[in-house]
């Protein structure tokens, strides 16, 4: 049954942000078609089958039962629906067709632009209400790098110290992740190792394997192997473990950072052995049943012993890492009602970039478009995980993310799509003629099957990740 509850979660929360897209993107069809004077009659969230409708005016209002989208329909105008009737009789003045060329291409940019304006909107509301956390990068003195990761294959070592990305000095360590700097054409890090520089250059092959997977993040962060607190009633509380411990050796390996730990106990059978370092003013471990051997000590302030733990069956023995934000001294941006705003504008930019840049990629064959372009499954399990994850900000950050490539897919010079009414704008406003009826049925049944074999490719690629 607990498949079911995660389908039913994920559909709804897709759902939601479908929602709020296509809702959007619609609304700014329809009040720019309102402002013109062009008569609006339908306004529909989903397609057919409908399931609600009301007449308000001149518009019906509806519900569709096919949630994948949604559609404004303007008098006067060729769009997806093929109604050529009125297209038969003389232009009204209310019709789309009548109204100047520059109005039209408003209308029909209009639900690109309120999706972008969408995701400032989010972005700047997060700035406001949440504010940022950042990692100064000149406070990571490292990264630790697992040899079978991604990033070893890429050429970082353990200890290697970010510099540049793309030839950039980003103030904040975020910045070398960033889907901006991510999808340039030639990415390429500078680290500092062993007192020298050393640049990396990452091929276009690997970008496919870090979808979906984890790059450099703080996961990758060095942080000390000491203990910050621990669970009362764990392996580790019963073996004697106490806040302030320094791990520096598990089973005889030696360990200087928590990954380092965290891996070790976690690839372990049995009960391990744990060589710690304490505090001279703490007391040794006195719980009962517990092993220790304590070494000389190892300067002025500290002792060292040994201890056994027998980690539970998840590989888990009740201990937690010191606060990162402490450990490297993370800033709290807080930003006020026009620094939100700047900050929304800067994060909508540096995505569109990135998905732009992205595109760019895949249409030149340097990333597999079957492993980075995904269907509704992918994108719903990809804001269901959001969600889990970050909550109500993972939501609306994934939410503004979708709202940014839903812009730049309507965009497309695609006839059907937004783009492609616009190139037919564009051919009148130049030539100061329609392209002939014959003409623009033939492109939007053509556009229609590029949509349908999109659509197809992209939930054949869904069902391939799935299985």
């Amino acid at each position: 049954m607990s498949w079911i509850v995660e389908v039913l979660t994920t559909i709804g929360i897709f759902a939601g942000a479908l929602f709020i897209l296509v809702f959007s993107h619609e609304l700014g069809h329809f009040l720019a078609a309102k402002f013109f004077g062009m008569r609006v009659e339908r306004f529909s969230l989903g397609f057919p089958p409908t399931i609600f409708s009301v007449q308000k005016g001149e518009t019906e209002y509806a519900i569709g039962a096919t949630p994948l989208g949604g559609y404004v329909k303007i008098s006067g105008m060729l769009d997806e629906s093929m109604d050529t009737e009125q297209l038969q009789q003389e232009p009204k003045p209310w019709e789309f067709r009548s109204k100047p060329v520059w109005q039209r291409m408003i209308v029909i940019s209009a639900g690109v632009v309120f999706n972008m304006i969408l995701a400032i909107l989010i972005f700047a509301g997060i700035g406001l209400f949440y504010g940022q956390q950042k990692i100064p990068t000149q406070n990571v003195s490292g990264i630790y790098v697992p040899d079978s990761s991604i990033v070893h294959k890429v050429g970082f070592r353990t200890g290697d110290k970010l510099i540049a990305v793309n030839g950039h000095h980003p103030k904040y360590f975020s910045k070398f992740t960033s889907p901006d700097e991510l999808t340039k054409s030639k990415l390429t890090y500078t680290v500092e190792r062993n007192g020298q520089r050393v640049n990396l250059t990452m091929p276009d092959s690997l970008l496919d394997e870090i979808k979906g997977k984890s790059f450099i993040g703080p996961q990758n962060l060095l942080m000390p192997s000491k203990i910050s607190s621990v669970m009362s009633g764990s392996p580790a509380d019963t073996a004697g473990l106490k806040a302030g411990d320094k791990i520096v050796a598990v089973n005889g390996e030696p360990v200087k950072y928590w990954q380092q730990l965290v891996q070790h106990i976690k690839s372990a059978h049995g009960t391990i052995q744990l060589t710690v370092e304490r505090s001279a003013n703490q007391k040794s471990p006195t719980k009962a049943g517990s092993s220790q051997k304590t070494s000389p000590q190892t300067s002025n302030n500290t002792r060292r012993f040994e201890l056994n733990v027998k980690p539970n069956k998840q590989g888990i023995i009740g201990i937690r890492a010191e606060n990162m934000a402490d450990v490297f001294h993370v800033e709290h941006i807080k930003y006020g009602f026009f620094g939100s705003i700047g900050f929304g504008v800067q994060q909508t930019v540096d995505r569109c970039v990135g998905i732009l840049q992205g595109f760019q990629k895949m249409f030149s064959g340097a990333i597999s478009v079957r492993k980075n372009l995904g269907g509704p499954v992918a994108i719903a399990n990809i804001t269901r995980q959001a969600t889990e994850n970050g909550g109500w900000l993972g939501f609306w950050n994934i939410t503004a993310f979708l709202s940014i490539t839903l812009a730049i897919m309507n965009i497309l010079p695609i006839p059907v799509l937004d783009g492609g009414h616009i190139v037919f704008l564009l051919y009148e406003g130049i030539t100061r003629r329609e392209p002939s009826e014959k003409v623009r049925m033939a492109l939007q049944q053509i556009g229609f099957l590029i949509i349908i074999a999109i659509f197809i490719l992209v939930t054949f690629n869904d069902i391939l990740r799935l299985f």
